[in-house]
C-alpha cells in the first residue's frame, strides 16, 4: 500500500513510518518557548505511537531558542559564529524539552546531530540509516536537528526543510509532514489578496517553482517556501508524499483528518534505495553537457557513452555524483561518474573503439553507467 493523499499519513497502514518537522517559528516566539503548543503536538505523536505509526522528528529551534537566551540579535543569524554559539545553547535545551514531554508519554526521546556531509557521502548515509532503524525498532522517537554548533556555510542544509527530506529517504519513510507558518503552497506572494492555495502537486518543476519566494516569513528560521519545495522534489522522487501544513493551530497533525487547508504532493515512482540517495543529494561535483542524440539515449534508459558527452565542468574523481545536463541548459540526470574529471575531459567525445590509446588502458565504456543513474 502507498501514500496517495493527505489523510493516508495517519493510517498505519499506507504509512507506517512518518517524519515530521517543525519549523523554528513554531516552537520559539518573540515572546519565548511556545511550550503549550509543543505539548499538543507531543500529544498527538503519541496518540501516533499508539495506532502503530512509527515516528521521526526532525526539530528545528535551538538557534532561535540559544538566541533568546544569549540575547543575540537576529535571532542569532547575525554571523555564522553566532549561529554555532547560539545552537550550542539551544540545543541542549532543546532535546531535553523533547526527552520530558515525550517521557511524559512513557516514550523515549533519541537525539541526532547531523550535518549535510553526514547524509551526503554514501558510508554515513548507511550508518544514519542503521541507526534511525535499530532506535525505530526500539520503540524510541529519533528528534533530530542539523549540527549547527559545527556545521559551517559549505556544510550545512542551511534549513530543515531538505534535512527532513533527506531524513525520510534514509529511514526509508513513507510520509513527510513539514509544520510551517503557512498553510502550504500558493501560486503568489500569499500577501497578495488575489493569491490561491495550491492544494495538490503532482510534480516540482519550473512552473511550481517560479511561484516561491527564498524568504522565512517569520525570521526565526532559515527555511522558506523554496527550501519546502526542494524538500518535496527531494521526497517525492523516493516515493514518500509530502504535505505542507500550518503548525500555528493547536493540535497541527489534526489537519490530517479534519479538512484545514494544506498542499499535498503526490509521490512518483521510487527507485531503487541507491537511486534515490543519488538523486536526493544536494551537492554534485561536477556536470558533463551532452549532446541531443545522448539525451535521448538517456531518456531512454541508456547509459552515457562517452561520444556523446561535448564538454566536462568541474573537478571531480571517479565515484563522485554528477550533473548530467543538455546543451540548452536543462539538467537532465545525475549519477556517479565513472571517471575522474581529467579522464573525462580525455574522451569527451570520442568513440569506443578510441578510448584504450587515449587513455593508455583497457577503460571503461560509459561516462556514467545507467544503474548508477537517476533521471531529475
Amino acid at each position: 500500500m502507498k501514500v496517495a493523499c493527505l489523510a493516508d499519513l495517519a493510517d498505519k497502514a499506507a504509512c507506517p513510518r512518518l517524519v515530521v518537522k517543525v519549523g523554528s517559528s513554531l516552537l520559539v516566539s518573540s515572546k519565548g518557548l511556545r511550550r503549550g503548543w509543543l505539548e499538543g503536538l507531543v500529544t498527538e505523536i503519541a496518540a501516533a505511537k499508539a495506532r502503530g505509526q512509527e515516528v521521526i522528528v526532525v526539530s528545528s529551534g535551538a538557534i532561535a531558542l540559544g538566541a533568546s537566551r544569549l540575547r543575540l540579535d537576529k535571532g542569532g543569524r547575525g554571523s555564522l559564529a553566532d549561529a554555532q554559539a547560539a545552537a550550542a545553547v539551544g540545543q541542549i535545551a532543546l532535546s531535553g524539552l523533547w526527552a520530558e514531554l515525550l517521557g511524559a508519554h512513557g516514550i523515549t526521546a533519541a537525539q541526532l546531530l547531523l550535518t549535510l556531509d553526514d547524509l551526503e557521502d554514501r558510508r554515513r548515509y548507511l550508518n544514519a540509516t542503521a541507526t534511525l532503524t535499530r532506535l525505530l525498532d526500539a520503540g524510541a522517537v529519533p528528534v533530530i536537528n542539523e549540527n549547527d554548533s559545527v556545521a559551517t556555510q559549505e556544510i550545512r542544509f542551511g534549513d530543515n526543510d531538505r534535512l527532513a527530506a533527506r531524513v525520510a529517504q534514509a529511514a526509508s519513510a513513507n510520509g513527510v509532514v513539514l509544520l510551517s507558518d503557512v498553510d502550504g503552497l500558493y501560486d503568489r506572494d500569499p500577501k497578495d489578496p488575489e493569491a490561491q492555495l495550491v492544494p495538490e502537486v503532482a510534480k516540482v518543476d519550473g512552473h511550481i517553482r517560479i511561484m516561491v519566494t527564498g524568504d522565512s516569513s517569520s525570521g526565526m528560521g532559515s527555511g522558506g517556501m523554496a527550501s519546502k519545495i526542494d524538500a518535496a522534489d527531494i521526497a517525492t522522487r523516493a516515493g514518500i508524499g509530502l504535505a505542507i501544513v500550518s503548525g500555528l493551530r493547536d493540535h497541527p497533525l489534526a489537519a490530517l483528518d479534519d479538512g484545514a487547508p494544506f498542499t499535498w504532493f503526490t509521490p512518483r515512482g521510487a527507485g531503487s534505495a541507491r537511486k534515490s540517495w543519488i538523486g536526493g543529494r544536494l551537492s554534485v561535483k561536477g556536470s558533463i553537457v551532452v549532446d541531443a542524440g545522448a539525451a535521448k539515449a538517456l531518456r531512454s534508459g541508456a547509459s552515457l557513452l562517452p561520444a556523446g558527452a561535448k564538454l566536462v565542468q568541474g573537478e571531480f574523481r571517479r565515484g563522485d555524483v554528477i550533473d548530467i545536463v543538455t546543451a540548452e541548459g536543462e539538467t537532465l540526470a545525475r549519477g556517479l561518474s565513472e571517471y575522474d574529471a581529467a579522464d573525462a575531459v580525455q574522451i569527451c567525445g570520442k568513440r569506443s573503439i578510441e578510448l584504450e590509446a587515449i587513455l593508455g588502458a583497457v577503460p571503461r565504456q560509459v561516462l556514467v553507467h545507467r544503474d548508477q543513474m537517476v533521471l531529475l
